[in-house]
C-alpha cells in the first residue's frame, strides 16, 4: 500500500508526458488504436470469463 503511495505520488504531468511520446516514437500512430483496441477486447473477454465464472458458482 506505501510503495503503491510513492509510486504514483512520483508520476507527475512531465512524466505521463514523456511516457506518451516515447509511446507514440516506438508504436507510431497507426499502431496504437489497435493496441488500444485488442486491449479493449481482453478485458471484455477476462469480464465475461468471470461473470460465467461467477453463474457456475451460484448453480452449484
Amino acid at each position: 500500500m506505501i510503495a503503491q503511495n510513492i509510486f504514483l505520488g512520483m508520476v507527475g504531468p512531465w512524466q505521463i508526458a514523456i511516457i506518451v511520446v516515447l509511446v507514440l516514437l516506438l508504436f507510431g500512430g497507426k499502431k496504437i488504436p489497435e493496441l488500444m483496441r485488442g486491449l479493449g477486447s481482453g478485458i471484455k473477454e477476462f469480464k465475461d470469463a468471470s461473470k460465467e465464472e461467477e453463474k457456475e458458482e451460484e448453480k452449484k
